[in-house]
């Protein structure tokens, strides 16, 4: 689903602000603010990263950069690049929604976009994404691969949007059995969760005491630790946001796939193309922005059957025939 701005003002502001920039649809200067965790994290910033690279190549139009390593620099970060005239701008990840709210209002002729949250002003595209329907699936393949009927989810900073992946996924396992045992552990409350390898494997090592065999990690870089620990132990792992099924080959049962690169890439070539606008975009299963990952690295711990049913279940999902309940509507879970 999409929605956009309807109020006539805030069209009137679009069409008089952007309008100069439309005209001329190859004249950008594009700029991203990466969040915590590095453009290398493996996953939702290297998402990003691989999604304005590929705008990068196709178009030979280059484009500015900043890691934000402390929560201070957001709003500085952006700031400068619009001060220096980046032109689109995008901000990775739900953290940055306050500062690129205030430097938006700062600079209305330039556009923003951010990723993972919903700054609803006439200068913004709003990306987020279906990510309970991703992980109900990737919840399917973990039960149905189970042996223990036990399976695990480790989250990275403990937040109603990691709760919404942890639900999703929950409902997944119970879709296949009710008797599904989930195992849940958040690695932390501040944004340093988001790169404690050390503490992901501990947490993981935890759960398959317990008698998990299967974990998925939304943690971004500290489910490295998770994966790590899967592979020493004999057991299996899910990845997140980007297809991380080659960390560990033989141990990653798959990835849900978050589709932020085709976020950042569309935020950079709609406005090299003159297609650019504001508003929200919602992306989930019947958007294919969300999905899992299946390649030569998986294709043998995947059976044909488990195929099916999750394949059934997502087309059951994008008809509307299943509900899969999304955490962030109430702030509760079940199934």
């Amino acid at each position: 689903m999409v929605r956009t701005l309807t109020a006539a003002a805030a069209a009137l502001l679009v069409s008089t602000s952007l309008a100069a920039t439309a005209a001329v649809a190859d004249d950008i200067n594009p700029a991203v603010v990466f969040d915590m965790g590095g453009k290398f994290d493996k996953s939702f910033n290297e998402g990003v990263f691989n999604g304005v690279e590929k705008f990068k190549k196709e178009t030979g139009v280059s484009y500015r950069e900043f890691e934000v390593t402390n929560e201070t620099q957001r709003e500085q970060a952006l700031r400068r690049m619009a001060q220096r005239g980046a032109d689109p701008i995008i901000g990775v990840g739900f953290a940055q929604a306050p500062a690129l709210e205030k430097v938006a209002k700062e600079f209305p002729d330039t556009r923003f976009t951010i990723i993972d949250s919903v700054v609803d002003l006439p200068n913004v595209r709003s990306v987020v994404f279906k990510e309970h329907e991703g992980s109900f699936l990737v919840g399917m393949i973990a039960a149905l691969k189970s042996e223990s009927g036990k399976v695990g989810f480790v989250g990275g900073m403990d937040i109603p949007l990691i709760r919404k992946f942890a639900c999703g996924y929950e409902q997944g396992a119970k879709h296949v059995s009710g008797n599904t045992e989930v195992l849940q552990n958040m690695t932390g409350t501040t944004p340093a969760a988001w790169n404690d390898p050390t503490r992901g494997s501990e947490l993981a090592k935890s759960q398959f005491d317990r008698g998990v065999d299967v974990i998925y990690a939304a943690a971004g870089g500290t489910g490295v630790g998770v994966y790590q620990t899967a592979k020493d132990s004999g057991k299996f792992a899910i990845g997140v946001d980007s297809n991380q099924n080659h960390l560990q080959p033989g141990t990653m049962l798959t990835s849900m796939l978050k589709r932020v690169d085709v976020a950042a890439y569309k935020a950079f070539k709609d406005a090299h193309d003159g297609s650019w606008a504001p508003g929200i975009q919602v992306l989930g299963l019947a958007e294919e922005g969300v999905g899992w990952a299946l390649d030569e690295y998986n294709k043998d711990l995947v059976s044909a059957d488990m195929m099916a049913k999750v394949e059934a279940a997502a087309a059951d999902i994008v008809s509307g025939k299943l509900s899969v309940h999304d955490y962030m509507s109430d702030n509760s879970c079940s199934y």
